[in-house]
């Protein structure tokens, strides 16, 4: 399948995996998402190979579907979880909660002391309230900072929301230690499908700086959290894992020596999104006017069913039309009843100008922060279901 615009689809849309996929897929109905189990472990490897005395957390809020949980819980992986449904589903698959970390800022009360009925003894925390509840509902425990970070160079930014700057840190991590807690590490996140690794070395200053104004506070800091941040393989192009973990390696070792604390990186992108493949339905092709130069394609999945990632076209997922013949540039949009449901726009998108309402759509590198966004029952449409394909 040629394209003659600048999007390597190519290497999505053709060859033995794009027709297994598209066997599998013939018979049901859409639209569902794909998951190929052996590509999450793929990943895992690769990422533990290039970084291997960094401890993995997965972010299972990237993908908590059990068979991906499963599989990293069989090769090792721990595991960064934000409440506590995550953590019942985790010790139902027989995680132990010394592979855990309650990884999220903005929680309860009674979600810490719950955290800490079940044994998890590591929290995050970024401001003087929370580690406040911390201190009350999970006594003695170990806690990390997370930094305020930019997130400049990332498709979706993480920025604002989490983490406080180094003065209000520092001053966070006096009251935990006058509270008994246990300050622990610093962490940050430098937005998700990170492009620009010289994110890190920026962030990694932040902790430089951190770790040596706690220590003139008599507070010895042991453990560096990464955070996410590595990429997942949409349209754009990006370094490889193994560059980006020689980079950040190169990084640590610059403020940190030879000497490392304790690494802990929390992926959840580059885990599990290569390994999903939505495949939808072409519900209406049309044109607004008479005289328009792009017709608009309908598929029966759009923001609300597990692709709000394209929320002002933040992320650009491959999409492969089943067709053949001359290309055309497309709107591609959603199904529901809001006018936001609309994928892209503003760059269009290659379609075989032989496409027909029926046609099968699949779209590629959607293993990650789709089915666990796609709505309960908006318009009356099902949450987005899934397949595993082995």
């Amino acid at each position: 399948m040629t394209s003659s615009y600048a999007f390597p689809l190519e290497r999505f849309c053709d060859g033995e995996r794009f027709e297994k996929i598209r066997r599998f897929s013939n018979a049901k109905e859409t639209p569902f998402l794909l998951i190929e189990p052996a590509l999450v472990g793929d990943k895992y490897r690769e990422l533990k190979e290039n970084l291997p005395f960094a401890t993995i957390y997965y972010a299972m809020k990237a993908n908590p579907t059990n068979e991906i949980l499963a599989l990293l819980r069989e090769l090792g992986s721990n595991f960064d979880v934000a409440t506590r449904y995550e953590l019942d589903q985790l010790l139902s698959l027989g995680v132990s909660p010394e592979r855990m970390s309650f990884g999220n800022t903005i929680k309860k009360e009674a979600d810490i002391a719950y955290f800490r009925s079940k044994g998890i003894g590591l929290f995050v925390t970024d401001s003087m309230e929370d580690v406040e509840k911390i201190a009350r509902a999970a006594p003695g425990a170990k806690v990390f900072f997370r930094v305020l970070t930019e997130g400049s160079g990332a498709d979706w930014p993480l920025s604002r929301k989490f983490g406080a700057s180094p003065d209000v840190l520092l001053a966070v991590m006096l009251r935990a230690r006058e509270l008994g807690l246990v300050p622990w590490g610093v962490s940050f996140h430098v937005g998700s499908q990170q492009r620009d690794i010289k994110q890190w070395d920026a962030a990694l200053s932040s902790v430089k700086g951190l770790f040596d104004r706690a220590k003139a506070e008599g507070i010895v800091l042991s453990m560096i959290n990464l955070g996410g941040g590595l990429p997942a393989n949409y349209i754009e192009p990006t370094q490889g894992i193994a560059e980006y973990a020689a980079t950040i390696t190169g990084y640590l070792h610059k403020y940190f020596g030879k000497t490392l604390p304790e690494i802990i990186i929390e992926p959840g992108r580059s885990i599990a999104a290569d390994s999903g493949i939505i495949v939808a339905e072409i519900v209406l092709i049309s044109k607004k006017t008479c005289d328009a130069a792009n017709r608009w394609v309908y598929l029966d999945v759009g923001k609300f069913g597990g692709l709000i990632e394209t929320l002002d076209e933040a992320l650009h997922y491959p999409v492969c039309f089943t067709a053949e013949g001359p290309q055309e540039e497309v709107i591609i949009a959603g199904p529901t009843c809001d006018s936001m449901d609309i994928l892209y726009e503003s760059r269009k998108y290659p379609m075989p100008s032989t496409a027909a309402i029926g046609d099968r759509v699949y779209i590629f590198t959607t293993g990650a922060y789709t089915q666990s966004y796609s709505s309960v029952y908006f318009n009356g449409f099902p949450p987005l279901k899934s397949y595993i394909l082995e």
